[in-house]
């Protein structure tokens, strides 16, 4: 399936059905599963700047809440699609499962461009949000969070209007707060360190050395920092990263062999994960094409960026040196692709699995705005690691005993788990 004709619900549904095939799920849970139970589309008129209204579409989808409440971030990008948001809210049920937190999948999104737009507008943007929706989310019932292009300043915003509409102090209702202003400390990096906790792991299991290995990652956001500063610290390479120009609305690679200085990277980075390619190119970096990140001859791949980035149509190009694949994004390979993952025999730590430190440490931060009572960073990291691995050697021992691929594995524990508690529920 090319770029151009995915769907990432129909993407989603098709994941699921093969599973439920696979695990014989009835016919009445499996309809149940395969669908959102509810869905609220709404506009959200925005004074800009410039004198002028616009109306901006907004979107939350809560996919399954009967582990417990609806959980997931709320995305802000021009390309936004409500079954994007479907296929995120599928993904973010059995996110949950699999780590196993006590949280369904949610998921939530506007169709804009912050980039182009003033903090007034985002802001005036993230209190309508609230508006719209405040009556069907809260603490108890979908607990939002940061996604793409979103951030601590925009989860504010959403906590202040929310907290006004209902007349008091409600820190549990939203995370990826800032710290101090309830907030987990350890949030920030949660994702991305999750990615290579179960990168680590996985290593291990291949019997494959951390300090002799190279990586290529595609994105610069706040999931591929973090996975990139703490592979660095385990002593792998990056040799090469891709990122967004703004000036050309396309993508790029910056390439440099012997390895690439973060700390530099970092200096010339905006709040969005866009690199200046111009300042990159004077620090001696090579600009390569936006697909040119996963031709490298690396020994890891870490896609971080958008989904369906790994399709038919590239992931022939991929080396023959790799040997993993760690889906630090959402639904980041086709189908299609990940057949030919599977016949070369590529181990694959799928999305779900490989990214879910970040909705595990919003369940500590939302525990410790629900208690107020906030722990130490070394704490929170220490329990995001456990957690973490604990899931991986769940899957890795489930796919070992019944000869399963690792996303078949992480699937069967996750769908068994819903489909669990819809049963005891009586709702199937």
């Amino acid at each position: 399936m090319s770029k151009a004709t995915y769907n990432a619900y129909d993407e989603a549904k098709a994941q699921f059905d093969q599973i439920a095939e696979k695990i014989g799920l009835d016919e009445a849970t499996r309809q149940f599963l395969r669908r959102p139970m509810r869905e609220y589309h709404f506009t959200i008129p925005v004074h800009m700047d410039d004198g002028s209204r616009k109306l901006f579409w907004g979107y939350r989808v809560q996919h399954n809440d009967a582990r417990g409440p609806a959980k997931g971030g709320i995305r802000f990008h021009p390309l936004e699609t409500v079954d994007t948001i479907r296929a995120l809210a599928m993904w973010m049920t059995w996110k949950c499962a699999v780590v196993d937190i006590p949280l369904g999948g949610g998921k939530g999104g506007v169709i804009c461009d912050p980039r182009s737009m003033s903090d007034r507008e985002q802001e005036q943007l993230c209190r309508g949000w609230v508006r719209q929706i405040a009556k069907d989310i809260g603490p108890c019932i979908d607990v939002p969070a940061p996604d793409v292009m979103t951030n601590a300043k925009h989860m504010l915003w959403m906590l202040d209007e929310f907290e006004t509409i209902h007349g008091g102090r409600y820190p549990g209702f939203i995370t990826g707060k800032p710290v101090g202003m309830g907030g987990s400390l350890g949030r920030k990096e949660a994702t991305g360190f999750g990615v290579i906790y179960t990168l680590r792991e996985a290593m291990k299991e291949l019997n494959m050395s951390i300090k002799d290995s190279t990586a290529s990652i595609q994105g610069f956001g706040n999931v591929a920092q973090h996975a990139a500063k703490l592979y660095q610290q385990l002593g792998g390479k990056i040799i090469a990263i891709s990122s967004w120009d703004n000036t050309d609305q396309q993508a790029y690679t910056l390439r440099k062999k012997e390895g690439l200085d973060f700390n530099d990277l970092e200096t010339i980075t905006d709040p969005f994960g866009s690199i200046d390619k111009e300042k990159a190119g004077g620090l001696g970096y090579e600009i390569l094409s936006g697909d040119a990140w996963l031709e490298q001859d690396v020994d890891i791949l870490i896609p971080a960026a958008l989904e369906n980035q790994l399709t038919a149509d590239n992931v022939h190009r991929i080396s023959k040196q790799v040997k993993i694949v760690a889906e630090g994004a959402n639904g980041p390979t086709s189908g299609e692709a990940d057949k030919v993952l599977v016949q070369r025999n590529i181990f694959v730590i799928p999305d779900f699995l490989a990214n879910a430190g970040g909705v595990t440490c919003s369940y500590f931060e939302q525990v410790q705005s629900n208690t107020n009572h906030y722990w130490e960073k070394d704490e929170v990291i220490q329990k995001l690691d456990a957690r973490m691995t604990s899931a991986f050697k769940a899957v890795i021992d489930l796919a070992r005993e019944k000869k399963l691929h690792m996303r078949d594995a992480a699937y069967i524990i996750a769908i068994n788990r819903v489909a669990f508690a819809v049963k005891s529920r009586g709702w199937v």
